[in-house]
């Protein structure tokens, strides 16, 4: 007899293609209707069906664990907004139930003047950031249904009720089908604050290395790429019972200024298995420094904060060091909300390392004698363009907190080849850096630098530079931009085709200018 059953594999196989035809299929309606008019929009308006249909499984889970132990249940929302009241009503035998089904204008009349404004209130009744009912009325407060044909909204809602939230299995597949939508957000934020390249994450997550029963905190979450990346790494641990409590609803903690990366970086972190996740709908930045507590302290610090923008002076009072700089007041915030002892791993504009400015002399200083910067990884220009369209120059600090600076290790990532959407960095092309990274080895892309003393290394075994060296007025700016001493840079030729696309270009302009003249 032959067993004509799917394998296993084959079975994730099918079910994978279906859960990308299903988003296809949302795609394509979306792309009609015209009211979600981009990336942002689009992701927005499937991320708030996406959650009020896991709430009808999260209710049917609870509901069913209540009657177990012979406990009351009590419903998160009111039977008429339930999502199998509105959205996908049952006959007795538990079947659609087709006639009882809003459609068209009837549908959008529901949701836009009775469920949106009912699930509003939630804001004002639920305080508790770890509670799912708190999650509703923070995400339903500042965003509106923008799905403008009942018939598409309705469309997207029948797909949407065959998508199953009640496995580990299942959120698996379906966060990761999120995420790739999220990638498509990149263009959405000013400098990848939306979207920060996985890989670039993972890479952080594996160097920092968090352990289980610790805090890890981002207060610039985004989609919460860092927090979710985290949880996962965790998660292939041997976990017992407690360990696991603790991961789900203690460990990881996010904070988000605007509604949309609020939405989208809950959404992401529940299709991760964390049910009400401890994310609060806030300007990080708003809290005094010099209020916070140990109790306020995190373990772990893991975050991309926006490279661009400027703070108003009300909020530049709540640091010791004023600046408008968004990321300096960010690193200031994150410095301060490090536990002594504890790690951090944090994206910022490489122009930090040698900016003259007061303030980022000052928080130079600051990070030195507060924490041991024990590495700087120096990224590529495009990493941030392969998503966000931005070609900002970016590192990555390391530090711990409690003990000052002797010894910064200096790894210049070099993928060896330009990229971009078509070719964006990878997991390969950090493993010279995490191997390397264990015991700080100096390499030709990479070398050390001390801070104390001399402030130079002897760079590579062999090599003829005496090494790399701190500027000699160092002591007055705190200039941290050292130039790799094992790598010599050779100058890039220009091939034929770019000379000439230049002086082609330079005509078109002398041409214009020309004509501007007569």
């Amino acid at each position: 007899m032959f067993d004509f059953r799917p394998s296993l594999w084959e079975y994730k196989r099918i079910m994978d293609s279906n859960l990308e035809n299903s988003f296809k299929r949302i795609d394509d309606a979306l792309w009609v209707d015209g009211g979600a008019n981009n990336a942002g929009d689009y992701i927005t308006q499937i991320s708030w069906i996406l959650f009020l249909k896991y709430l009808e499984d999260l209710e049917m889970r609870r509901k069913t664990d209540a009657e177990l132990m012979n406990k009351k249940h009590e419903p998160i929302l009111r039977e008429e907004f339930r999502w199998g009241a509105w959205a996908a009503p049952k006959d007795k035998n538990g079947e659609r139930d087709i006639s009882a089904e809003l459609v068209g204008d009837d549908l959008l009349l529901f949701i836009n003047k009775k469920l949106f404004p009912y699930l509003k209130k939630f804001k004002q009744v639920s305080t508790d950031v770890k509670t799912i009912n708190s999650k509703i009325g923070e995400i339903f407060s500042e965003i509106d249904n923008k799905i403008q044909n009942g018939h598409t909204l309705r469309e997207v809602i029948d797909i949407i009720d065959k998508l199953q939230f009640k496995t580990q299995d299942q959120l698996d597949d379906l966060s990761h089908l999120y995420e790739e939508r999220l990638k498509k957000l990149g263009g959405a934020g000013r400098s990848g604050e939306y979207y920060t390249p996985r890989p670039l994450i993972k890479t952080i997550i594996k160097a920092v290395d968090p352990k289980l029963g610790k805090t890890i905190y981002d207060g610039a979450a985004g989609t919460a790429g860092f927090l979710v990346e985290a949880h996962d790494f965790l998660k292939k641990k041997k976990l017992s019972v407690k360990q696991l409590k603790f991961l789900k609803e203690e460990t990881f903690i996010g904070k988000n200024k605007m509604a949309q990366p609020y939405l989208l970086g809950t959404m992401n972190m529940i299709l991760h298995g964390i049910e009400a996740p401890n994310m609060a709908h806030t300007n990080t930045l708003t809290e005094d420094t010099a209020d916070i507590q140990e109790k306020n302290r995190y373990d772990y610090i893991l975050a991309n904060p926006p490279f661009a923008g400027n703070e108003r002076k009300e909020v530049q009072n709540n640091f010791p060091i004023k600046t408008g700089s968004t990321g300096f007041l960010f690193l200031q915030h994150f410095i301060k909300k490090l536990r002594a002892g504890g790690s951090a791993g944090i994206v910022i504009k490489n122009t930090f390392l040698s900016n003259t400015d007061s303030a980022a002399t000052s928080i130079r200083k600051e990070l030195l004698e507060s924490c041991n910067l024990h590495t700087v990884l120096d990224l590529p220009g495009g990493l941030f363009g392969a998503n966000s369209g931005t070609g900002v120059k970016t590192i990555v600090l390391f530090f711990e907190k409690g003990k000052p600076t002797k010894n910064i290790w200096y790894y210049q990532l070099d993928p060896k080849r330009n990229l971009g959407k078509t070719n964006p960095i990878n997991e390969d092309d950090f493993a010279e850096f995490l191997d390397l990274y264990k015991n700080k080895k100096d390499s030709e892309n990479s070398w050390s630098v001390k801070i104390t003393g001399e402030g130079r290394s002897l760079g590579r075994s062999g090599a003829t530079e005496k090494g790399a060296t701190l500027r000699s007025d160092f002591q007055d700016n705190y200039d941290l931009s050292v130039k790799n001493p094992n790598k010599v840079e050779e100058e890039t030729l220009r091939t034929p085709k770019e000379i000439l696309k230049e002086l082609e270009m330079l005509d078109k302009e002398s041409g214009r200018a020309l004509s501007g003249l007569r």
